[in-house]
This record gives structure tokens, sequence and C-alpha cells, in this order.
């Protein structure tokens, strides 16, 4: 492990999850042989973890909304073993970093991504239903060492009474007790079980670094408790995707080399909802990475290759690898915006700007998508879509998303719609654009290839005719105690006007196209008779980060603290030995020179020095000495020798890492898979309901994954056999039959005996790969 480091995307790949995780594996490996005396390795091991961890605790620095880039599922994968590396260099080598200000804010990550109930996050990238590791063991961990408050203990506690028994959400068997040591070392049962400050209000909350905005977190599942999130930032979040395009830390960064993106979605201008708690629009979890898997827009024709002619989706969507295209061409610079997130009299409008996302050549001036939630249960989407003169497309095409519950259809006066059913009752979307027109949609599901963690997804598909200059798409989101009674559209370039009347309330929303900079407001929204204003003063600025001053010196500033560690810990170890023989051996295992005649002659200058201490000691009866053994300076240096043949190691694998060698992103990338033990709804049934929309041809064309190469060789080889075993049958019945010849049936016999084994092995393999 210590030499992958060198050479291995976890050793060079920053706030990446695998990066904290081997780390601390060899941070382990190096404690366990201090303990042991085997200074030489342990001294390389942990000098190289510590250059790795260093390095990315600074960068964390850059990252100010306590996020991590890869969602909250691969978070708490990170902080796993981030968490417990944090601790052991603070425990064994007095590095601190618990005035860390990422650590200060992350509760603020784990807090306010919490579904009402407790029980699911906001899946945003790949991701189960809520957190592969913990997270009781980091919430334990934050109260004890950041907050000192409580809050951390109580939502642990909240999370593990409300722990999901059995189906979606149960933590697989590999994952559900590793943390369980750590949450135990570090609980602080005096801070108590106290809820935030603000526990039962819904808040508004924007993770400027992440580019995701959630209302509604971390509240008991009740009615009228909704969850709203909306995604639209900076590929691998706004730290990492600046470090890269204005060229900061530029002695240890070189570009997207040294960052992983492949968890990530083409998810730009995503959004879920869950009125009264309940998974209504999701996230479609760990899948494959293509636009239509998630709630966003494609568009057609397409300009460019795509996965799914005549489709075109985002530009970090791959269609030939299992992670998201993000090192080179227009990928590497994909992005979206928030542009604003604000709640006035109880309602909340949140608006992103997503045609960074997409080709140039689409010719797409503006993609923004605007949130009303203007009831608990009651959700106004509207997408505008703002074409160039010269743009080609023709139709846009939008999906929605419920990894648990198929789609129905429905349609009222023309207007087309789609509901699940739930517990509670039914939940209810319907669409039209600002004509006031109504396209028929396809409901349908979609099967994971093999090699997922999960089945696949249920969704919604609607399709849009563009008209330039702006094309708005309206939808509209209905909880089981919302009764809509009307909902109509009027619009064009410059104003959309959307009315909708319930049982109980009567709404307007007016709202003004991004072009449009006479109005000083986005949206005006008049519940009853209350006039809301959402103006463009309060929008969202972005915002640069300064580079980390003098960081090399910072991470140089940490490296200084184990040296010493190792030399008492040499000190003790020699002090101990009281003959010779035993002497030798043990400085022989500290001393590993690449010169032997080098290594003799300071074994005999430490064991002068040693028994000269010692006659010195008990002469000094009448003092007190120390038991540990003062090593004077007289000795050779035994860390300077290593870190000079530690350097030959390292300057070599770096030449050959600048080799840019091929690198198998499979192995790179290879997780645990296992997320659960039985995998919810594994027989459910594929239900595809063919519309208008031009789609049908994008599913007839969706690729599948092919079998690997030795499943299709396990298959030729049975097949083979089975020929053979049926021929050698059939020269039995015939042939050897007629003959009296005893020796020829016993070698058939064998034959016949060692071909059945065969075929035994060859179909156990078979059923095994699923060939």
């Amino acid at each position: 492990m210590y030499e992958a480091s060198y050479r291995r995307g976890w050793g060079f790949q920053y706030l990446h999850n695998h990066q904290p995780t081997n780390c601390v594996a060899l941070l382990a490996g190096s404690l366990i042989l201090m303990n042991q005396g085997y200074l030489q390795e342990a001294y390389l091991w942990t000098k190289q973890v510590l250059a790795i961890m260093e390095k990315s605790i600074v960068l964390l620095q850059e990252v100010t909304d306590g996020s991590l880039y890869e969602g909250v599922a691969y978070g708490s994968y990170t902080t796993r073993s981030l968490f417990q590396y944090i601790f052991l260099v603070q425990r064994h080598f007095d590095i601190n970093h618990f005035n860390h200000p990422w650590l200060k804010q992350h509760f603020a990550f784990m807090y306010r991504t919490v579904l009402p109930g407790f029980q699911r996050t906001v899946a945003i990238a790949d991701s189960n239903y809520n957190w592969f590791y913990g997270p009781e063991s980091q919430l334990v961990f934050l109260d004890k060492f950041i907050m000192r408050n409580g809050s951390g203990n109580w939502l642990a506690d909240q999370i593990r009474r409300n722990r999901v028994l059995e189906g979606p959400g149960t933590p697989s068997k590999g994952q559900r007790w590793c943390t369980l040591h750590t949450e135990f070392i570090w609980y602080d049962a005096s801070l108590g079980f106290v809820p935030p400050p603000d526990y039962g209000i819904p808040k508004l909350h924007y993770f400027e670094d992440w580019g995701v905005v959630t209302y509604g977190s971390a509240l008991p599942a009740e009615i009228n408790r909704p969850f709203l999130s909306f995604k639209s930032g900076k590929l691998g979040g706004r730290a990492i995707y600046d470090i890269v395009h204005r060229n900061k830390y530029k002695d240890w960064i070189k570009g997207w080399r040294n960052f992983n993106a492949g968890h990530e979605h083409p998810d730009q201008n995503s959004f879920t909802f869950a009125p009264n708690g309940v998974p209504f629009i999701t996230e479609a979890l760990y899948g494959p990475k293509y636009t239509f898997l998630n709630n966003v827009l494609m568009f057609s024709p397409a300009v460019s290759k795509s996965c799914f002619y005549p489709w075109e989706g985002q530009v970090t969507e791959d269609c030939s690898s299992k992670w998201l295209k993000y090192k080179h061409d227009l990928a590497a610079d994909c992005q979206g915006r928030v542009v604003a997130a604000m709640e006035r009299s109880g309602i909340i409008f949140i608006r992103g700007e997503g045609v960074g996302a997409y080709n140039p050549k689409l010719k797409l001036k503006s993609l923004q998508r605007n949130l009303f939630l203007i009831h608990p249960q009651l959700l106004l989407l509207v997408d505008q879509i703002h074409l160039a003169d010269d743009s080609p497309l023709e139709m846009a095409t939008s999906f929605f998303h419920n990894v648990d519950v198929p789609f129905e259809e429905t349609v009222i006066d023309n207007v087309h719609g789609a509901f699940i059913r739930q517990q509670d009752g039914l939940y209810k979307m319907y669409w039209m654009d600002d004509t006031g027109y109504s396209e028929k949609a396809v409901v349908t599901s979609r099967m994971y290839p093999r090699g997922y963690p999960y089945n696949g997804t249920n969704y919604v598909n609607v399709t849009t005719h563009l008209r330039k200059p702006v094309t708005s798409a309206v939808y509209l989101f209905i909880g089981p105690s919302v009764d809509v009674q009307s909902f109509s559209v009027h619009g064009d370039a410059q104003q959309l006007n959307v009315f909708i009347t319930t049982g109980e309330h009567a709404y307007a929303i007016y709202l003004w196209t991004g072009e449009d900079r006479s109005h000083s407001v986005f949206a005006q929204v008049i519940a009853d008779r209350q006039k809301v204003l959402f103006d463009r003063a309060a929008s969202i600025r972005s915002s640069l980060v300064s580079e980390v001053r003098d960081y090399a010196a910072v991470v140089e500033q940490s490296l200084q603290h184990f040296k010493p560690v190792f030399q008492q810990l040499e000190k003790q170890i020699l002090s101990r030995v009281r003959n010779t023989d035993s002497f030798r051996k043990t400085a022989e295992r500290l001393l590993r020179f690449s010169d032997k005649r080098q290594t003799e002659e300071a074994i005999d200058r430490i064991f002068a020095i040693s028994q000269q201490q010692q006659q010195q000691g008990r002469a000094k009866k009448n003092k007190k000495v120390a038991k540990g053994y003062k090593f004077i300076d007289t000795g050779p240096d035994i860390f300077a020798q290593i870190e000079v043949n530690e350097r030959k190691v390292r300057q070599k694998a770096q030449t050959l890492a600048q080799k840019e060698l091929h690198v198998d992103e499979d192995e790179e990338m290879k997780d645990l898979l296992d997320f659960e033990d039985d995998i919810y709804g594994k027989h459910k049934n594929s239900v595809s309901i063919k519309g208008r929309s031009g789609l049908s041809h994008m599913l007839a064309t969706a690729r599948s994954s092919a079998p690997s190469v030795s499943a299709s060789y396990t298959r030729l080889f049975l097949i083979l056999n089975i020929v053979i075993f049926f021929i050698m049958l059939a020269m039995q019945v015939t042939w050897f039959h007629r003959t009296k010849s005893l020796h020829g049936q016993r070698c058939l016999y064998a034959i016949l005996l060692a071909d059945s084994c065969i075929l035994l092995w060859l179909y156990s393999s078979c059923s095994q790969s699923q060939c």
C-alpha cells in the first residue's frame, strides 16, 4: 500500500473518498509497527500519510460551507476515515486540526440534508438512500471535539431511533457495524442531547461551495412538513473547480489529474421534492451517468456525438464509462449556478442557471429553472429556455424520477399529468407550456445494467416543442391534502403568468425572464390578497476564495511534529537493551543503511555511548535519573538516512507518474457496491407506456452493459462441454455398446465422469457471474 500511494489515484487525488480511507489504513499499520519497534517502515509510512493528508486538510479550507462534493453518502465514506485521521494525528503526534474552519461548518452538511423523518438524505451524486457509513460516529466526533453543545449527540440519537430495519434505506452488512467502535470511543455523555436552536422550524440553507439549496431538513415526518432541494453548481464544487481553473496551489495541483469527480452526475439544475416528508420527486441513486437519469433537461436535435441520438444531454455525460466525464474538453468546464434562493412570507423562490452544463453549439442563451414552493404541498416549477436566433434546437424533454414507486398517467380537461400512490393518498403532477398546451408524456421505468447496486428508477418524461426566442414549460406538483381546482398559464417572451386555484386559496405568479432587466424583481406572487416580491437585489453574488498563504510551509510545519516522536521512541527502545547481542539485533532492526559497513560502525558507536551513559548513571545514585535513556546527539541520525533513501524512492515514483501512463478508471474507481444486502424490489417489473414523445426512439437505442469477458468465455466453454458430453454419450449408446472391449468402456466412463465434473464447475461459475 505504501508503494501504491506513489502511483495510484488515491495518493494524489485530493478530497476523494479513497484517499483518507487508504491513508488511515496505512497510518494504522505504521502505528502498529511503531509499537513493535520497526521504526524504519513506520517512519516512511507515517511521513507519506502526513504528506498526503495534510495537503487535503489545507485544501479543505477552501470549502467554506462544510460540504463534500461527492454528496452525503460518499461524504460519510470520506469522513469515516478523515475523522479517524484527525483524531490519531492529534493523539500520537500532537497535530491539532480541531479548529479547522471546515470542521466547524460540517455539522450543517449533516443536519441540512436530512429529509423529514431522519431516514433519508438528499441523494445528490452516487448515493444510496442515506449514508454509507455512520453517521452517528461522525456526529459524536463533531460534538466532542468541535461543537461541544450536544447537537451532534442529538442528531445521532434521532437517526438511530428512526433507522430503517428492512427495505430501502437499510445499511449493508459490510457497513453496518464498522463505525461502532469509533462511535463508542468518541461519544461524550456529558454533552447530553440538545437539538439545534432552530429545530422544528423549516429553514432555507444554501451550500455556496456545493451549489445546493435545501429547505425543510431534519424535521418530524408530519403533514405539511416538506423537503425541497435544488442543485446547480460547479463541477467538483466551487473550491475544486476554482483551484483547477485558476491554477491555485500550483506546486501540488496539475489540473483535474489531482481530483476525481467520477461519482458526480450530469445534474445541473436538478431538484427533489418530498411533501409531508414523502419522497415524490427523487434522485435516481447510484446508476449510470446519463442525463435522463436526473431531474433535468435534454435537447433535440443533437449537435455532437450523443449517447441517445437525436437527444443531447449535459456535457459530462459519458456513454462508455461508469463514471462521470470530467477531465477533458467541454466536460472540464461544466458548471451551473444558483442565481437566487430566498424566503418571503412563507413562500420559497429558487432560481438556477444551467446553460454552462450544455454544449455551446446548441446555441442556448439561457436555461433557467425557477421553483416556487407556495404551499407546503404545492410546488410550481418553471423552465425558461432562451434560444439564440441561429439555434438548431426544436424540442426539449424533461425528466422526473421516483426510485420507489411507479408513476401512473392521468388527464383532466386536456391537461396531462401523472401520479404516484402512497399510503396517505395520491401525489400528482400536471404540466403545460406557455401557450396552455399540455403534451402527453412517456411514463416508464428504467432498469440499470448489471454492476450497479440498485435495480433502476421510474420516471415521467415530458417533451416541449421550442419556439424562439423564449419557451416556458410549467409543472405543478401537488400533495394529497391540496385540491387544485384550476391551473392556467399565459405568457410571452418577456413575462409568464400562472394562475392556480385550490379549495382554500388562490395564487397568481408573475415571472419575468432573465433577459428582461427593466424589472427590479425576479417574480411576484399574490397569495389570496397578499403580495410577495422576490427582488433582484437579494440575488446570490459569486465570490472567490483566496489561496491559503504559505500553504507549503503549513504542511511542512505539521510534518515537523512526527519526527521527534520517532526519535524519542528510538531512545526508549535502545535504553531497554541490557546486553551486547540484544542491542545489536535491535539496532540492526532500526538501522538499515544502504552501506553495510556504515551500519556496523553506527551500531558500535551507539553501543559505546550506551555503555558510557549507563556507567555514569550508576555513579550518580544520589541524583534522580529518568528511566528513559538520554541518547546524545553524537550518534548517527537514523531518520536522516531513512529520508535520503525515501527521497530516492519518491523521485523515481514521481518520474514514472509524469509519464501519464494509461489509468484503468474502473480499477481506480472500484468501490464497495454492497449497499444493501437484498436489493429492494429485485423482481420489479418494467412498465413502459408509450406516448407521443420523440423519446421512444431514445429508449429503443439505450445502451445496456455488455457481459464481462470472463463471463463470455465461461459461457463459451460451457456450451462446448455440453456438446462434447452429448457426443460421447451418443458414442456410448451406438458404438461402444456393440463392442465387448471392457477397457474401452471403462475409459469412456472415466472421460464422461471427468466431463460431468467440468460441467458442474462451469455451471457454478456461470451462475455466479450471471453469464
